[in-house]
């Protein structure tokens, strides 16, 4: 069933005993939507619990500074940020799908597993959404909530530059803001920092980036062996996704990154009138129109060659 922000806080003020769910791979709109969620709970009296299946970065650790993990027998379920079960990871999809009570999301593409769904697939991230369920549920936004919020805001718009960037964005952020958000601190961590791993990692990829259909097509490839060269990681690298689609020309942007088990992650970043979820829904995913994913469990090769062929379809 799907409901309104207001409907979803009615839900959570009735609830108890609360496990919050990210998706794998955690990112600043993911993260920063559980906890100032699970800090609103709390402040409110409730016990909860923001659950991950993977490790966040420690870039993050500003978001769940001062919250310890509360014991209590869980009653409640709710995921952030994700559009299918799938996107909690294998460990949390075990134990959790088909269990989750309610959703709060905002890609188009959701497929409707909870039990409520508050989606709003033209929110630019899920945390704009969290805001109005705290404000539906009376609860004070303070300096730590704000932060959170703001991080997930600034993250899925790239600081405001992705064409997802809404006025509303700019009104949250405002607010998040004059509450406290420690917003010149988040920002210098999330858009201007790098590691030197980084930068080497962003030369490979640029260096051996290529480019089809009258260069409208960019196609980057990221390995484990470029991870382990460089020292870094998927997580830390996720912004990385966007760098094909910065090319001038380009309208369509692919990165396909190898991941652990073998298989391939495809980010694809779109500009108008290309349709990024269309192209990865070919590939049973999804996201944006603008910013979409899918995977492949074939070769390397085969996954380059059959989104070639998908990514020239929309550019004919």
């Amino acid at each position: 069933m799907q409901i309104t922000a207001v409907q979803a806080a009615e839900i959570l003020k009735a609830e108890d005993n609360i496990t919050i769910l990210t998706h794998f791979h955690p990112d600043g709109d993911t993260i920063g939507s559980g906890f100032a969620l699970a800090r609103a709970l709390r402040k409110m009296g409730k016990k909860a619990n923001v659950i991950n299946n993977d490790e966040m970065h420690p870039k993050y650790a500003y978001i769940w500074k001062g919250i310890k993990k509360q014991r209590f027998k869980e009653q409640f379920v709710v995921a952030v940020d994700i559009a299918t079960e799938h996107l909690l990871g294998d460990r949390i999809y075990e134990k959790y799908a088909g269990r989750i009570d309610l959703s709060i999301d905002h890609h188009p593409t959701n497929s409707f597993f909870a039990k409520n769904t508050c989606l709003e697939g033209n929110s630019a991230a899920a945390a704009e959404i969290i805001y109005y369920v705290i404000k539906a549920l009376g609860v004070e936004i303070d300096e730590d909530m704000a932060s959170c919020i703001y991080t997930g805001v600034s993250t899925d718009t790239g600081c405001f530059k992705y064409r997802n960037t809404t006025a509303r964005s700019f009104y949250i952020a405002g607010v998040m803001k004059d509450l406290g958000a420690d917003t010149e601190t988040i920002n210098e961590v999330m858009f201007e920092t790098k590691t030197r791993g980084e930068l080497e990692l962003e030369r490979i990829i640029l260096e051996n980036m290529e480019y089809f259909y009258d260069n409208k097509l960019a196609i980057a490839v990221i390995t484990q062996k470029m991870y382990s060269d460089t020292g870094t990681t998927e997580d830390e690298c996720e912004y990385i996704a966007g760098i094909p689609r910065q090319v001038a020309g380009v309208y369509v942007g692919v990165t396909i990154k190898e991941r652990k088990n073998g298989t391939f992650k495809a980010s694809v970043r779109t500009k108008p009138p290309i349709d990024a979820g269309k192209i990865c829904a070919k590939f049973g995913g999804g996201g944006h129109a603008n910013a979409a994913g899918c995977y492949f469990d074939g070769t390397l090769e085969e996954f380059k060659e059959k989104i070639k062929a998908v990514a020239g379809e929309e550019l004919k």
